[in-house]
């Protein structure tokens, strides 16, 4: 049991049951009775109610300690209860569970030993120089100690001596630098072998070549068009205004010299006639050339008689004579003069031919249908397409010559 305080009445001060008055001098005779008067006047406000302490983990008491009573009368001192320290912060303790000894003391049966399997080691990887290399991102690895060998360097092992530090044990140091041997093996593995080296030539030569390819048929099937059309349209506009000043009368022309226009109305062609069958004058520029040399010379459409053969592009630069194949027998074909209009109707055609084959601009071309010697026209082109290996010949007969002055005849007006 913890010792009480002395009960105190209205006035604080303590008492034996009786009343003592303040000039009853043998009111403090108690020991401690008026350090304990005097105590309770020090500070009011911080003196707990009666019978009631700030903390309840100790039992009441004086706040402050006391002096030491006689021997005597020994005083109780205040004292800590961790038991009930623990009740009130966590709650009543739970009993705990026996054990197994206290459950079965002396005839306990003996508990199994337990069995402990041993983990197998997992396979590791077998690990060389190539392929750590390899797999690196930089085909470089740590550095690993020799034996016996420390990682440090001198100058670090003697500052270590003299100052008396503890060596330490050798232990592996990323940035070490790498021996020549292991220099020697990065290099070579980030190196590429011999045959990446010319795979990759190889194909880099073929990437190249695509693209050329494809810039050269890009420009032959495409630009060249664009081209020749420019300069045969530039050609006919230069040659209508020529005959619009009285320039350009029949005679002889200069090679690459224009002198007339061609009508094909089915397939909706216009095109200058120019003097000679150069491929750079004439041909390339998208223009139609007159046989006018040694043995394939022929006559002009105002001759009485004859073959007049003239030769173009069916593929790239402006192929004027692409679709001559879909002509059909009676088909007009005119040629436009500064002073006439000559009409021709298509005959026949020859579908493939050899290129030495020069009898089809004969006055009278075999294989055409013509009996006798005429106004004729022949027209002639490579085949098959995007090829020269072999010619394409058109013929076609004269049924009308008119006069510029009458106007256009009736297969340019309808």
């Amino acid at each position: 049991m913890t010792a009480l305080r002395p009960e105190r009445d209205s006035s604080g001060l303590p008492h034996d049951g009786q009343y003592a008055s303040h000039g009853d001098p043998g009111a403090f005779e108690e020991p401690g009775a008026f350090e304990a008067a005097v105590d309770h006047l020090a500070d009011p406000l911080t003196d707990p109610l009666p019978g009631q302490h700030p903390s309840p983990w100790f039992r009441s008491g004086p706040a402050e300690p006391e002096p030491q009573p006689q021997a005597e009368q020994p005083q109780e001192q205040e004292w800590y209860d961790p038991e009930g320290y623990a009740r009130d912060w966590y709650g009543e303790r739970q009993p705990q569970e026996p054990t197994y000894e206290e459950l079965y003391g002396a005839y306990a049966p003996q508990r199994p030993a337990p069995v402990y399997e041993p983990i197998p080691d997992a396979p590791q990887p077998q690990i060389d120089d190539e392929t750590v290399g390899l797999r690196t991102a930089d085909t470089r690895r740590i550095a690993e100690p020799e034996p016996g060998r420390p990682t440090e360097g001198r100058a670090a092992r003697r500052k270590a001596a003299k100052k008396g530090a503890p060596q330490q044990p050798a232990t592996v140091d990323s940035a070490a630098p790498l021996s020549r041997l292991e220099a020697r093996r990065a290099e070579r593995a980030r190196r590429p072998s011999a045959g990446a080296v010319v795979s990759r030539g190889i194909g880099e030569l073929f990437i190249t070549v695509g693209v050329l390819m494809l810039l050269f048929v890009t420009y032959q099937l495409w630009w060249t068009n664009i081209r020749a059309h420019q300069q045969a349209n530039g050609a006919a506009h230069d040659l209508q205004e020529e005959w619009a000043k009285g320039k350009g009368k029949p005679g002889a022309f200069e090679p690459g010299q224009g002198f007339a226009l061609m009508h094909i109305p089915r397939l909706d062609v216009v095109v200058p006639i120019a003097e000679g069958i150069d491929k750079s004058k004439v041909l390339d520029r998208g223009m139609v050339g007159h046989y006018n040399e040694g043995g394939t010379k022929t006559p002009m459409p105002d001759a009485k008689k004859g073959n007049f053969a003239v030769a173009g592009h069916r593929n790239t630069h402006g192929e004027p004579f692409r679709y001559i194949n879909r002509l059909e027998p009676g088909d007009p074909i005119v040629v436009e003069t500064q002073d006439k209009y000559y009409v021709y109707k298509m005959a026949s055609i020859l579908p493939q031919t050899s290129p030495g084959n020069t009898s089809v601009i004969g006055p009278v071309p075999p294989g055409s249908g013509f009996t006798k010697a005429g106004r004729y026209i022949t027209l002639t082109t490579c085949t098959p397409e995007f090829t020269s290996k072999y010619r394409m010949i058109v013929w076609g007969k004269m049924v009308e010559e008119r006069p510029r002055s009458k106007g256009k005849p009736s297969a340019l007006v309808n």
